[in-house]
C-alpha cells in the first residue's frame, strides 16, 4: 500500500501535536496508524488462508481508499496551519499560541 507519511513521520507529527495538545493532526494521524494496522492484517489474513478471501479484499480496498483520504486530509491541515512541510515541525507561532491558552 503506498504511503504519503511513514510510520516514524506520522510519530512525529503526532507527538509535536500532543506536546502542545493540537489535538486535530494528531487524531488524524491515529487515525491512519489505525488504517495501516488493519490493512496490515486484512493482508496477512489473504495469505494464510484462502477463505473469505472476497472479505479481506474488500476490507483491504477499503482501508486503500481512506487512507487516501486521510493523507491528504493531514497533508492539507498541516499546510493551512502552517506546518514546515519539509521539516514537519510545528510553527513556532502556533505552539506559542498553543502555550499562552
Amino acid at each position: 500500500m503506498q504511503q504519503t507519511y511513514t510510520t516514524e513521520q506520522l510519530t512525529y507529527i503526532r507527538d509535536q501535536a500532543l506536546i502542545y495538545q493540537c489535538a486535530c493532526p494528531a487524531q488524524v494521524c491515529v487515525a491512519i496508524d489505525t488504517i495501516l494496522k488493519m490493512h496490515a492484517l486484512q493482508m496477512q489474513c489473504l495469505n494464510a488462508t484462502d477463505t473469505d478471501r472476497s472479505v479481506h479484499e474488500r476490507i483491504s480496498a477499503t482501508a486503500e481508499k481512506c487512507l487516501a483520504e486521510l493523507e491528504l486530509c493531514l497533508t492539507e491541515i498541516l499546510q493551512l496551519e502552517g506546518w514546515n512541510m519539509q521539516t514537519l515541525k510545528m510553527p513556532e507561532y502556533l505552539k506559542k499560541r498553543l502555550l499562552d491558552e
